[in-house]
């Protein structure tokens, strides 16, 4: 039996408003940090964990309503969350139909020869938190289109093995699971944050956006991935999805009407597209003066699609000279991913 320190204005109409609100009710949350405990050491950062996770699932970049977060936090004996607290909540929270249903849990972990655990407040031994297979049973009868469960304990990564084969998952349909660690690992914290928390809230506020500023569970762990060393602890990602759904939505890098410019620049993806002086504004070393505006607002957004990996410039290192000498820009193979998005009418 083990115990393992957690890591971790605008205006709007009335019509708009009540839409947005609905929304949020249809999108729920559950974040629960513990750091008070009655028989094992108390924890640091995983109340501030929990709360910095409510405030990026709270709202959009955009200030519009996301999700309906309820947030649970043990900072003393006062406040002490038991298995029964804890149980409860998560069974509410996948109880009744939504679009989207987040658990996410910051605090001890514990495992023994059955399983994983979350460790609430009351505990002596392992099995006396809420088990792993408690979560997971009541998510894999939840009515909720899509449940996400994102655990910041050690031995996190043990959540839905099965016990009678142990190198297989056992995920219901809509299910996705994100950990901090695999299921024999510890979970570290630095500066009173959850080092994997730390990272996802990064990677909700735009870190790990796409083109459109939405933040998928794929694209949080592909974050989260690249960002952890070979020799830290390795998070954990497991899903039985047929698409991903978006967490966050932040303000996108590029407008979605200059995005779809990218099919009427590039007649086909793979073309090259021919540049000359009367696309760059400034032409001090250019030998023409001709001032074309259609042409440097083209230009305008060529470098923007540059910035964003979508195009690069031919035989030059800079758009800059590439339309100084003549020569053309092409889309990158993100840039050829972005043009058939655009062309099929996906985005």
């Amino acid at each position: 039996e083990h115990f393992g320190t957690a890591v971790f204005s605008r205006a709007v109409s009335f019509r708009e408003y009540s839409t947005n609100k609905w929304r949020c009710k249809m999108r729920k949350a559950l974040c629960v940090g513990i750091d008070s405990y009655e028989h094992v050491n108390d924890l640091h950062g995983c109340v501030n964990d929990a709360n910095s996770v409510k405030s990026a699932l709270e709202r959009n970049g955009d200030g519009t309503l996301n999700f309906d977060v309820k947030i649970m936090c043990a900072t003393s004996e006062k406040s002490y969350i038991t298995r029964n607290n804890l149980r409860d909540a998560v069974e509410k929270l996948f109880e009744n139909e939504s679009e989207i249903a987040v658990f996410y849990y910051s605090g001890h972990g514990a495992i023994d020869s059955l399983g994983g655990y979350l460790c609430t407040s009351e505990i002596t031994r392992p099995d006396e938190g809420l088990s792993l297979n408690d979560v997971m049973g009541f998510a894999s009868k939840s009515k909720a289109r899509n449940k996400v469960i994102i655990l910041d304990s050690c031995f996190s990564g043990e959540i839905a093995n099965s016990v009678e084969m142990p190198n297989y998952s056992v995920l219901q349909d809509g299910t996705t699971l994100l950990a901090a660690c695999g299921k024999s690992e510890y979970a570290t914290e630095e500066d009173g944050h959850g080092v994997y928390t730390s990272l996802l809230v990064e990677a909700l506020y735009g870190g790990a956006m796409n083109l459109l500023g939405e933040v998928s569970p794929g694209s949080i762990y592909s974050y989260i991935d690249r960002s952890l060393g070979a020799w830290e602890q390795r998070p954990v990602f497991k899903a039985n999805i047929n698409s991903f759904v978006s967490l966050r939505k932040n303000a996108p890098p590029i407008s979605i009407l200059e995005l779809h410019r990218i099919t009427e620049i590039f007649k086909s993806k793979y073309d090259e597209y021919q540049l000359d002086p009367t696309y760059e504004p400034d032409k001090h070393e250019a030998d023409i003066k001709e001032v074309n505006k259609e042409h440097e607002e083209i230009f305008s957004i060529l470098q923007k699609y540059v910035k964003l990996n979508l195009v690069v410039p031919v035989g030059e290192d800079h758009m800059y000279y590439a339309a100084i000498h003549y020569k053309s820009c092409k889309l990158t193979a993100q840039g050829q991913h972005y043009w058939d998005l655009a062309k099929r009418g996906t985005i």
